[in-house]
């Protein structure tokens, strides 16, 4: 075990709640001494854990500092074993491991609730094939520095469970080959896209574009324009929003390659609300003019249009 903050607990003496708790081993050890390698020991266990923590004495002194590190980390660790029932095998020593390696990576301890609560699986990873390669690909591929690598983790943790060949490398041909130029942008603004499957996911929702009646130079470059499009889901914002346009708004193609952030906005709060106001004023406005400007500006404009 390394040598790390030793952080003890006691068992509190409450009722048993109802449910059956985690099936993990149930020995029934005495009360031990938790090292959870690299956690901040002044951090209290949140609401959620006293109820957790009267399963502990049915459980091995690995399971029960398992449990403790995640809560100690912010982590539900219910939660985080049902996603990623893998976690029940792995050892306290390796999980420690992993953190070790994040935090040596730059990552803060109260960036781990977030990134592990998102991406269990992270602490079963291999350090060596899976978290090394992701870094270098980071380092190398994206052009990102070393004081920065915590900044794209954070905004995008799903890259500490992405394949390098599989998945990562693929994923940025194929948007180079689109045509986005600047690779570090990529990670720093639109790191979903490099987690994000080219067949499943990116190639689709290019192909919906097109399918709308647009080349494909002009789908491409309405994507260039707004990464976010890719993503979008086909059937919740693209079909939806566009049958809008073009049934109640009577908008055409040339309008949506000007302004692809049209897809961007909400078709209930934001594009059905103003597009009302402007039929009941008879007006048209240019669909950036109608959609970027605040409240106050919008109807500012509809007075200025209106007289």
């Amino acid at each position: 075990m390394p040598s790390l903050h030793c952080l003890c607990f006691a068992t509190p003496t409450s009722p048993a709640p109802k449910n059956g708790g985690i099936n993990l081993n149930t020995q029934s050890p005495p009360n031990i001494a938790i090292k959870p390698s690299s956690l901040n020991p002044s951090k209290t266990l949140p609401q959620h854990s006293p109820d957790l923590l009267l399963h502990l004495p049915n459980l091995s002194s690995d399971a029960r500092e398992k449990i403790l590190s995640l809560e100690i980390m912010g982590i539900d660790s219910s939660r985080a074993l049902a996603l990623h029932p893998n976690l029940r095998a792995a050892s306290p020593d390796s999980i420690h491991s992993v953190i070790s390696f994040l935090l040596s990576k730059g990552i803060h301890h109260k960036d781990l609730g977030r990134i592990i609560g998102m991406c269990p699986r992270v602490l079963t990873s291999s350090i060596g094939k899976d978290l090394v390669p992701v870094f270098k690909f980071l380092s190398r591929d994206l052009k990102v520095p070393d004081p920065d690598l915590r900044r794209v983790i954070k905004k995008c943790p799903r890259f500490l469970i992405s394949d390098v060949r599989d998945q990562l490398r693929p994923a940025l041909i194929y948007l180079q080959r689109l045509g986005f130029k600047d690779v570090t942008a990529l990670a720093f603004h639109d790191p979903v896209l490099l987690v994000s499957s080219v067949e499943n996911t990116l190639m689709p929702k290019l192909q919906h574009l097109m399918g709308l009646g647009l080349s494909r130079e002009e789908a491409v470059g309405m994507v260039l324009r707004c990464p976010s499009l890719f993503t979008f889901s086909i059937e919740n914002n693209f079909k939806p929003k566009y049958d809008y346009f073009v049934n109640e708004m009577g908008g055409g193609l040339e309008e949506l390659k000007e302004f692809p952030q049209y897809f961007a906005f909400s078709l209930e709060k934001r594009i059905k609300l103003r597009h009302r106001e402007m039929v009941e004023l008879g007006l048209r406005l240019p669909l950036s003019s109608m959609l970027k400007s605040t409240d106050n500006e919008f109807k500012e404009l509809l007075v200025q249009r209106g007289r």
